[in-house]
C-alpha cells in the first residue's frame, strides 16, 4: 500500500511542485490550501490528489482536517510543513499582527500538524517530516524580523525533533529554498528581481520542481539515513558555515 502525504500550502507555488513530485513518486497525496479554491480545484485535476481547506494556524482545525485526510486516504507518513505567508516592513514599523500572522502560519503550524501525527508515525516506526524553511531564514533580511525569526525556527525545530524521531524511524529535515521562480516571485519588481539574481552564483532563479524533487528524496527509503539534516537550495547564493 502506498504512503501517505500531507502538503501544507500544497496547491501553489514550490507547494504545488511538491504534490506533483510526491504523486509522481506514488504517494496518496493531501494537499492542504487556505483560501484559494480556483487554484486547489486546477491543481486537483491536474495532479489527480486530494485538496482539503483548512487553517494551519489553527490546532483544531488541523485535527479536523488530518481526521478527514486519514478517512479518506489513511494515516499520514509523510508530512512537508510548506505553508507561508510573508507580512514584510522595517521593524520599527511592524505591527504586533504582522509579527504574529507569520509566526503562526510559518512555525506554528508545523507544530499543529506535526504533533498530530508524530504519535502514529511513532506507533508505525515510520515517518518523514521535511520543514521548508528559507535562505532568509538562515542569514535574516532587511524588513523580514518575522518571516526570518519563524524560518530559523523551523530549522531549530527539525533538529530537536531529528533526536526523538531517530529511534522511532523517523526523518525529520529542513530544506531551505533561496529564490524560486514562483508567482511570487515573479511579482517583484523587474529592477529588484535582476538585482537579486545578480547575487546568485548560479545566474538564475530556482525552480519549484528542484526544491520538490529534494523532498522526494528526503520523504524515499534512500533518505533513511539523513535526519536533522539542513538542506540548502540555494544556487550558492548562501553558503551555510
Amino acid at each position: 500500500m502506498s504512503k501517505t502525504v500531507l502538503v501544507t500550502g500544497g496547491t501553489r507555488g514550490i507547494g504545488h511542485a511538491i504534490s506533483a513530485a510526491m504523486a509522481k513518486a506514488g504517494y496518496k497525496v493531501a494537499a492542504n490550501y487556505a483560501g484559494n479554491d480556483e487554484a486547489a480545484k486546477a491543481t486537483a485535476d491536474e495532479l489527480g490528489i486530494h485538496v482539503y481547506k483548512f487553517d494551519v494556524a489553527d490546532y483544531d482545525a488541523v485535527g479536523a482536517g488530518i481526521a478527514a485526510i486519514e478517512k479518506d486516504l489513511g494515516p499520514i507518513d509523510i508530512v512537508v510543513n510548506n505553508a507561508g505567508v510573508t507580512r514584510d516592513a522595517p521593524f520599527h514599523k511592524m505591527t504586533k499582527d504582522q509579527w504574529q500572522q507569520v509566526i503562526d502560519i510559518d512555525l506554528t503550524s508545523a507544530f499543529n500538524v506535526t504533533r498530530q501525527v508524530w504519535d502514529g508515525m511513532r506507533e508505525r516506526s515510520w515517518g518523514r517530516v521535511i520543514n521548508i524553511s528559507s535562505i532568509n531564514g538562515q542569514k535574516g533580511q532587511f524588513g523580514q524580523a518575522n518571516y526570518s525569526a519563524a524560518k530559523a525556527g523551523l530549522i531549530g525545530f527539525t533538529k530537536a525533533l531529528a533526536q526523538e524521531g531517530a529511534k522511532k524511524g523517523i526523518t525529520v529535515n529542513t530544506v531551505c529554498p533561496g529564490y524560486i521562480d514562483t508567482e511570487m516571485v515573479r511579482a517583484v519588481p523587474e529592477k529588484v528581481l535582476e538585482s537579486i539574481i545578480s547575487t546568485i552564483p548560479v545566474g538564475r532563479l530556482g525552480k519549484p520542481e528542484e526544491i520538490a524533487s529534494m523532498c522526494a528524496y528526503l520523504a524515499s527509503d534512500d533518505g533513511a539515513f539523513i535526519t536533522g539534516a539542513t538542506m540548502t537550495v540555494n544556487g550558492a547564493q548562501y553558503i551555510a558555515g
